[in-house]
């Protein structure tokens, strides 16, 4: 046996127990450290995407609106101009009620989500003491 084998076999159960918290302690430190690094490098990545979504929302907005102008302008070669942008502006309409009532239904499942969460967010402490 090896001097520090020999010294952890004859040292006090205080002592032992002193070693295990102050390692805990040490682990628990480490990972919160290593923790805030990943959150800072996701938090870095997700504004990059972030701000290319915004690009890409944006080039997209212009390309349906100048693809609108084109329908409008197509449309009033063979009837009136006033009647081409109505509809134009009918087919948009048409877009934006699917797409809200689609939104409207994703929010109401999401809302549905949260009460199980904090449900399960109440019972951790409960279970980590043994109820």
């Amino acid at each position: 046996m090896s001097a520090p084998e020999k010294e952890r076999t004859q040292a006090s159960v205080g002592d032992l127990l002193g070693d295990v918290t102050r390692d805990l302690s040490t682990l628990m430190r480490k990972e919160v450290e290593l923790a805030k690094a990943e959150l800072r490098e996701e938090a870095s990545q997700a504004g990059k995407a972030g701000g290319m979504f915004g690009g890409a929302g944006l080039a997209g907005f212009l390309a349906i609106l100048f693809v609108s102008f084109a329908a409008w302008w197509g449309l009033s070669n063979v009837m009136d101009q006033g009647w081409a942008a109505l509809i134009v502006a009918v087919v948009w309409g048409v877009v934006a009620a699917g797409l809200f009532v689609n939104a409207r239904n994703e929010l109401r499942r999401a809302r549905a989500v949260l009460p199980r969460t904090k449900q399960t967010a109440r019972e951790m402490p409960g279970a980590l003491r043994g109820r």
